[in-house]
């Protein structure tokens, strides 16, 4: 199991993935005038008053007015750091290159797509993927498009950020970023069936083939040395994975 295997059809776009691309879209495929009237009364008496009540009420506005400036950056800054679930992105527009995760999602609904150009072709893909729990994305500046289609809204991640990381994982949870969310260390998972069970060890979230340090279909018991180098570890169909040494 030291040396890499074969990928599951997610990581061949250029074969297996397309088809699963397809199918998921064909069965997702059923898709006078106003006046104004100011009155001014003037009265001698409440010149002066006018005149003290219309510096704090522009004062307010004024007020007001910055606070609404200030929060549209903070506004636009989080609506740049995150992308919705659903949808075509074009990247260095529409979202910044960068590391991305979504997670909670259920049952492989969620299918995203790193693309080369807008064609839509079968190799225009970069790589993709679909989900079951939680995934990491790295998106590159070299990418045209990211597509994203069932997912749960994905949120902009530090690469450098620390975590608290566990030492257990569940079978079926997805990508664990290691250091973050899954400690060094090696891993058990037993009571596996029928070659459902997927694991694979990768250097970092671009999905491309050649990031994959090691991976394995298994059947029975499964176990897994995570090193403190790897990037990631993903797990699929699998039973819960428990640190042993």
């Amino acid at each position: 199991m030291s040396q890499p295997m074969n990928a599951p059809q997610p990581q061949q776009p250029q074969h297996g993935r397309p088809e699963k691309k397809r199918g998921w879209f064909a069965r997702h495929k059923v898709l006078t005038g106003l006046g104004a009237v100011v009155v001014v009364v003037a009265v001698a008496s409440a010149v002066g008053s006018g005149g003290d009540d219309a510096s704090p009420k522009t004062a307010s506005g004024d007020t007001k007015g910055k606070q609404e400036q200030q929060a549209k950056p903070q506004e636009e800054a989080k609506k740049a750091a995150s992308i919705a679930g659903d949808g075509d992105h074009e990247v260095g527009k529409d979202v910044q290159p960068g590391l991305y995760r979504t997670s909670g999602n259920e049952d492989g609904l969620c299918y995203w797509e790193r693309a080369k150009d807008s064609t839509g072709e079968t190799d225009s893909i970069l790589a993709n993927d679909n989900v079951t729990g939680t995934s990491y994305v790295l998106l590159k500046a070299s990418d045209k498009v990211f597509k994203s289609n069932g997912c749960k809204d994905w949120e902009a991640v530090d690469e450098k950020a620390a975590g608290t990381p566990k030492s257990e994982a569940k079978g079926d949870g997805g990508m664990f970023k290691v250091g973050a969310d899954l400690a060094p260390g090696t891993y058990k998972s037993t009571g596996n069936e029928d070659d459902t069970c997927y694991w694979e060890r990768a250097k970092d979230a671009s999905h491309n083939t050649d990031a994959i340090l090691a991976n394995d279909n298994v059947s029975g018991t499964a176990i897994v040395k995570i090193t403190a180098t790897d990037g990631y570890f993903k797990t699929t169909g699998c039973k819960d994975w428990v640190k042993t040494g």
